[in-house]
């Protein structure tokens, strides 16, 4: 790689972190190829992106975001995962730790706020942003179902008590 290419990917990387919500950083030292196939896959499945760059070449592309104090994480062999959902990179990446347990989790960051392992565990255990649009939905939706319920029961026991005054009529 010259100089020409390691700067676009800095400004590349520059770039991705100043719009990103989220980073993880792990190790991936022991994977093999066929894993790390697994786990991309798996991490643009959840809507979240990796990358591997030079450990160099990330600390210089942290420089001026807001992410830069997570720069102590990068040493030895790592990935960078990241989202705009605040849940999808750190699920995940944590996920395929669980699988495998070549992969480890250093921490990260989520805006300004450092992230540990356990930062990281707890933001993976949280719903994603769709299954939150779909619980809050829900919430809205059943109030106004029962509502419509509510509203059609009077009418059904009045149309009840009519039908019975008119059957005892006929009777009489």
């Amino acid at each position: 790689m010259d100089r020409a290419e390691k700067r676009e990917l800095v400004a590349n990387l520059n770039k991705v972190f100043k719009d990103t919500t989220v980073l993880v950083v792990a190790h991936y030292q022991g994977l093999t190829v066929a894993e790390m196939t697994e786990l991309r896959a798996k991490v643009r499945e959840a809507g979240a992106s990796i990358k591997v760059a030079k450990n160099r070449l990330a600390k210089l592309a942290l420089q001026g975001t807001e992410l830069e104090h997570v720069t102590d994480l990068f040493q030895g062999p790592t990935i960078i995962a990241y989202s705009d959902d605040p849940v999808a990179a750190p699920k995940a990446v944590a996920d395929y730790a669980k699988q495998n347990e070549k992969l480890v989790v250093l921490g990260g960051a989520l805006g300004a706020t450092n992230l540990d392992v356990d930062g990281v565990k707890s933001l993976a255990n949280l719903p994603s942003l769709d299954e939150l649009r779909a619980k809050l939905l829900g919430m809205i939706s059943t109030p106004a179902s029962r509502i419509a319920m509510v509203l059609q029961a009077p009418g059904g026991q009045v149309a009840r008590v009519l039908s019975a005054y008119a059957e005892k009529d006929k009777a009489a």
